[in-house]
């Protein structure tokens, strides 16, 4: 999810807490149990810092050990323990428990997008993205919105509480059957399906969808339950080319590569350079693929310049490809 919905699930948590009489009873306990709740509900997006240093560094790492199982733990006891430091008075155990908890919900909503999380890490690198909830879903968003403003204005908190999460509980499942229903469609007209990767948006009857199937990709959008077809590509593996091999030795392409289930290929040569591009076929706005990894090689096998992320006009693409000083 966003920034913005987990700091809003963090304080509804705190908010929770107070159902817990030991919270309840300690007005300080309560104030060390919400910094604990809204810290912990954004904590394992902190490796967004590796964005400091570049794309390839980010993509290859942004919800990926710091949403670990081992990362889970560290992350409740880590930031339960500074907060007790601060306040050593208070019951570290309900301060860790809610802690612990935000932490946890962080990486469980987040496994419901098209992103997803290395959620199974160490037992599992897999990208685990179910892909039936927006990266914001504007109506998740606005329901801790409202559930928050009534708690604040002195509502029964078991009636508010009970009732947001009881709604949201029902609105994922709602935007499950959704998807399957989806799904379903695209498996009864394409029966030799390998992998169908969707993508909900912001609007409840829109959602975008990518397919493969032996031989090709196609790409394609949902909206009403109508599935159309936006997009057609031959499904061909990586070429095994010395300039192909080249590319995967840059960070970039690794990065991509390691992240992109679903992408196409392209070499293009010019005068003085070859140009490898993949791209996701995952992300598609306004006609542009906006998720891609280009690499530009000279004629003597060195890499020129590359980029990996998202990017939303040829023209800006080519802005972020330089030259570097110290070619590979």
């Amino acid at each position: 999810m966003d920034t913005g919905t987990h700091i809003v699930m963090g304080v509804a948590l705190g908010g929770l807490a107070t159902l817990d009489p030991a919270v309840h009873n300690d007005p300080t306990l309560f104030s060390a149990v919400l910094a604990g709740t809204v810290i912990g509900s954004h904590a394992p997006d902190f490796d967004t810092v590796f964005k400091l240093k570049n794309n390839a560094t980010y993509i290859r790492h942004h919800r990926g050990a710091s949403h670990s199982i081992p990362a889970i733990i560290l992350w409740g006891l880590l930031i339960a323990g500074i907060i007790h430091a601060i306040v050593p008075q208070v019951d570290f155990l309900h301060l860790w428990l809610w802690t612990f908890l935000a932490v946890i919900i962080h990486v469980f909503v987040d496994i419901f997008n098209a992103y997803g999380t290395q959620a199974y890490r160490p037992f599992s690198r897999d990208w685990v993205a179910h892909g039936f909830i927006s990266t914001f879903d504007p109506y998740i968003f606005f329901l801790h919105i409202a559930g928050i403003g009534a708690w604040a204005l002195g509502a029964n908190p078991i009636i508010t509480w009970v009732a947001m999460y009881t709604v949201i509980i029902l609105y994922y499942i709602k935007r499950y059957m959704d998807k399957r229903e989806i799904v379903k469609k695209i498996e009864d007209y394409f029966p030799e399906t390998e992998l169908i990767a969707t993508s909900p948006t912001i609007k409840q009857n829109y959602w975008r969808v990518a397919i493969a199937t032996e031989d090709k990709y196609y790409v394609g959008t949902v909206e009403n339950r109508h599935i159309e077809i936006v997009d057609e590509f031959v499904r061909e593996p990586l070429p095994d080319l010395p300039v192909i091999e080249k590319a995967k030795t840059d960070k970039n392409i690794a990065a991509f590569l390691n992240f992109s289930p679903v992408y196409r290929w392209e070499i293009n040569d010019f005068d003085d350079f070859t140009e490898v591009r993949l791209t996701d076929l995952r992300y598609r706005s306004n006609g542009f693929y906006t998720f891609v990894a280009v690499v530009q090689i000279d004629d003597n096998m060195r890499i020129m310049s590359s980029f990996t992320g998202w990017i939303f006009s040829e023209h800006k693409l080519q802005s972020k490809l330089y030259i570097n000083d110290n070619p590979v």
